[in-house]
């Protein structure tokens, strides 16, 4: 019962927060909603759908609740995180799919493996000096992109404004020293169903 209680609590909670569009935006807290290439309406659409995906996946196991994160841009759903087997992460691209105005998925979500304190020092040390990298280059809309690192491989989801930017964010990506591989999900603001005018 208290379960139930708790997992009801976090599904309003989740939900509470889709009540208009604040600074707080898709990519975390201090995302200004006028710097995002998406209009108002896609972003709303993709916060509502962000909101939606997220409550379903707590509501079919609370675990996923810190081990899988969802983000989406103009109707794209992309997952990372660990599950525990690979029928988790069939039915998580399931569910995925399933949401109201999905337009594709992308899942990299990986299975756990026994837990190295030592990769995962790495992997949040490759992330923080990428960030580090895309805020001081100039060229670089650094707000507009989300970085996961999962054994030194990069993840990085964003919207770029041209493609000379989206070429310059993969290698600031490859130059870090021990990274070995850059998985890029950047989309171009003409990409865009609809954009700003």
């Amino acid at each position: 019962m208290k379960s139930r209680i708790l997992i009801i609590f976090f599904i309003g909670l989740i939900l509470s927060s889709c009540v208009g569009v604040s600074s707080r935006g898709i990519f975390g807290t201090g995302v200004s909603v006028a710097l995002d290439p998406r209009t108002i309406g896609t972003q709303v659409d993709d916060s509502i759908m962000q909101k939606n995906l997220s409550a379903r996946i707590l509501l079919m196991d609370s675990k996923y609740f810190i081990s899988v994160k969802s983000k989406v841009l103009d109707g794209r759903i992309f997952l990372t995180g660990k599950v525990d087997n690979p029928e988790e992460k069939l039915k998580l691209t399931k569910l995925a799919w399933e949401t109201s105005g999905v337009r594709s998925v992308r899942n990299d979500i990986k299975i756990k493996e026994e837990f190295n304190f030592q990769q995962s020092a790495k992997d949040v040390l490759i992330t923080s000096q990428l960030r580090t990298a895309m805020i001081f280059n100039k060229n670089i809309k650094a707000t507009n992109y989300q970085i996961d690192t999962y054994k030194k491989k990069i993840y990085i989801y964003g919207i770029a404004l041209t493609s000379d930017e989206k070429d310059l964010v993969v290698k600031e990506a490859e130059e870090i020293l021990d990274v070995e591989d850059v998985i890029a999900s950047i989309i171009l603001v003409d990409d865009l169903r609809i954009q700003k005018e």
